[in-house]
């Protein structure tokens, strides 16, 4: 299973495809340049239950990582999220 991220200066999404359709979406907006803001994760009513979310929540961890960004999770799944994973703690601003 993939994660894709697309995004401009302004925004972005993780999503995952199965079969050309997004199945699980989590949505972002930067908030200065070194700062983003996850404000929204969805995931498909069929595909529930199978991580999906957690999978995307990792991608913007892993992501936030490498390009030294914090974030600040707003969406109350990614949220709860991070609340139960420690580790993602030095990302959080």
């Amino acid at each position: 299973m993939q994660v894709e991220n697309e995004y401009n200066d302004k925004k972005g999404e993780f999503y995952i495809l199965e079969n050309s359709k997004k199945i699980a979406i989590l949505e972002y907006v930067f908030a200065g340049p070194n700062k983003f803001i996850i404000d929204h994760t969805e995931v498909a009513i069929n595909q529930e239950g199978k991580g999906l979310g957690k999978i995307l929540v990792k991608a913007a961890v892993d992501f936030a990582k490498e390009a030294h960004y914090k974030i600040l999770p707003l969406c109350p799944y990614a949220k709860s999220v991070f609340d139960k994973t420690p580790e993602y703690s030095e990302v959080l601003f």
